[in-house]
């Protein structure tokens, strides 16, 4: 009977890439690292989750030809573009700013960290849907792993996105529960300020740099 999924070498390959694609430094990773060193691994698996639901989103794109759709209009990767260049931006300097405005005597974990699961599931989410590389990745690297004779090429992308999307949740949370450990050892108001100041520096510096690309198909 024809698979959905692939299987053997296949779905080995699609698994180590989806772990080395998770491992390469970005904004999911930085975003989850830097909201559990501010608010602890509860602020942290909130922020995952959100990122985890947009990943669901793209994919849900994938399957049913949104991000082909998006693609053919550049105009509308443009928008996506300056839109999450200005969220990133907006998250980097709101860490710049908390972290000038920390008091040396302030509690160890700051007032950021008070922001609801809610709030930290939501700021996963855009800093996910607002990455415009993400539609067309997900256009780009799920097909190439359908197999040739599945019964339902919709089917396969809708599996592979749910598997895609699991195994990064899974990353994430390992990567929450190291960052948490981290964050008691070295639970000093200093460094704390310290680590929020580079973070808002890493995503103004993403922000720049997604402004600089020329997004694909544009």
């Amino acid at each position: 009977m024809p698979a959905l999924l692939p299987a053997g070498a296949q779905a080995a390959v699609f698994a180590a890439a989806i772990f080395v694609l998770n491992a390469t430094p970005g904004v999911d990773v930085l975003l989850t690292v830097s909201r559990t060193l501010a608010g602890g691994a509860r602020a942290g698996a909130a922020a995952a989750l959100g990122i985890t639901a947009g990943c669901v989103v793209h994919a849900l794109g994938a399957a049913f030809g949104l991000a082909a759709l998006i693609a053919l209009y550049p105009a509308a990767l443009h928008i996506v573009q300056w839109a999450g260049a200005a969220y990133l931006a907006w998250l980097g300097v709101g860490m710049l700013v908390r972290a000038r405005r920390a008091a040396p005597d302030a509690p160890a974990v700051p007032k950021a960290a008070t922001r609801s699961g809610l709030g930290e599931w939501r700021v996963g989410l855009l800093s996910n849907l607002l990455n415009p590389k993400m539609p067309l990745f997900f256009l780009a690297f799920l097909p190439q792993f359908v197999p040739a004779a599945t019964p339902s090429r919709t089917g396969s992308l809708l599996l592979l996105g749910a598997w895609f999307s699991l195994q990064s949740l899974l990353f994430l949370l390992v990567l929450v529960a190291l960052a948490a450990r981290l964050g008691q050892a070295s639970a000093s108001e200093r460094l704390r300020r310290w680590t929020g100041a580079a973070g808002g520096l890493l995503f103004v510096g993403l922000a720049l740099r997604l402004l600089r690309e020329r997004p694909a198909g544009a």
